[in-house]
């Protein structure tokens, strides 16, 4: 891949499932990013009377929807690895491709482009390998953390008896010392994510700027295309 032309592209990334992955996940962090904020850091009291209201009931229950959302997806995205193309396991297989000097070239290639020390990158039908190393050190793991530290405190509130409480609280609690602990942490890994998605979107808008195939449609139709 030497060249931003027909001899590497159009070629076909994204494959329908994860676009609708893509976006679906994009929709629950959202929802999980405000409620969970508002949940952490409560609104004022409500004037009238308390039985007249039900807003923290509201946010309670939208935040629990959408980490379910979030977490079948996760696991769905996950399956799909093994029966999709080769490019939706690249989210997953940063451990096996580090061992590879080819990866640490490009990584190094990606940073010098980045840091503008080269006119030019070299063209990556999927994930460039910065953005590999930024998709599962902060995207794979934390959202990882944030589904295990979310259905601990989750099942806490459940009780001892649920299911939900014997595969994640039973553990997962104790690991981290106490709830407060868990508490905290799912708080702190929530900016955390928000963090990674701050920098996931300067990054493909830049690209789709100046790099010489398409990034932000690709996501959107599947196919990457070479601009001319």
């Amino acid at each position: 891949m030497a060249t931003h032309d027909d001899a590497v592209f159009p070629v076909y990334v994204w494959e329908l499932p994860v676009r609708i992955w893509h976006w679906v996940m994009a929709v629950a962090m959202v929802v999980l990013a405000i409620t969970g904020y508002l949940i952490g850091s409560p609104p004022p009291t409500l004037g009238g009377e308390a039985s007249d209201h039900y807003l923290f009931g509201y946010l309670r229950f939208a935040h629990f929807a959408a980490a379910y959302v979030f977490a079948v997806f996760f696991a769905l995205r996950v399956i799909w690895a093994f029966v999709g193309n080769k490019y939706s396991r690249e989210l997953f297989v940063l451990p096996v491709a580090m061992l590879k000097g080819e990866w640490w070239r490009g990584m190094f290639g990606q940073m010098r482009y980045y840091l503008f020390l080269t006119r030019e990158a070299r063209p990556w039908a999927g994930h460039n390998p910065l953005a590999a190393a930024g998709m599962f050190f902060m995207y794979v793991i934390g959202t990882v953390f944030m589904i295990l530290t979310g259905f601990a405190l989750y099942g806490e509130g459940l009780g001892h008896e649920s299911w939900i409480f014997k595969a994640f609280s039973s553990w997962v609690l104790p690991l981290l010392g106490s709830s407060q602990n868990a508490h905290t942490l799912h708080h702190l890994g929530m900016w955390y994510l928000l963090c990674f998605v701050l920098i996931h979107l300067y990054m493909v808008v830049r690209e789709d700027i100046l790099a010489g195939e398409t990034i932000v449609s690709t996501m959107v139709n599947g196919w990457r295309i070479a601009k001319r």
